[in-house]
């Protein structure tokens, strides 16, 4: 059985990528940054960025980036409630690592039929040239 991330972090504090990647690892949390490169947006906003994202785990994903300091919540005592997410400076400074991913798959994912996959350097996008993502 595989050790999860967390607790290999906890283990080699030393390694750098292990570290950041930490701070990355959840399905949402990468695509939450992302959209958070553009400005500030509500909560609203960002599931409706993510339509298959559940209230429960968008909630949760924004509650571990806050604690982690990569964003900041500010709550707005209206009626109806409003909440505004926000990088801070240091989720700022994840910016050109997010972007850099977003131009590698780009390049290097093609979704076709509701599948992913990888294209080999120097290929087409036919269906014979990509190799399929695990």
């Amino acid at each position: 059985m595989s050790v999860p991330r967390s607790k290999l972090v906890r283990n080699f504090p030393g390694c750098p990528v292990e570290a950041t990647l930490s701070l990355l690892d959840g399905k949402w949390k990468g695509v939450i940054l992302f959209h958070l490169l553009g400005g500030t947006l509500r909560f609203n906003e960002i599931r409706r960025k993510l339509p298959s994202v559940t209230q429960r785990m968008l909630t949760k994903q924004l509650r571990e980036l806050e604690e982690s300091g990569l964003l900041s919540r500010t709550v707005f005592p209206v009626v109806p409630p409003r909440v505004d997410y926000a990088l801070t400076p240091l989720g700022a400074s994840l910016g050109p690592i997010i972007k850099a991913m977003a131009v590698w798959g780009e390049e290097n994912v093609f979704c076709r039929d509701g599948r992913q996959q990888l294209i080999a350097p120097g290929a087409s996008c036919a269906p014979g040239a990509a190799l399929q993502a695990n």
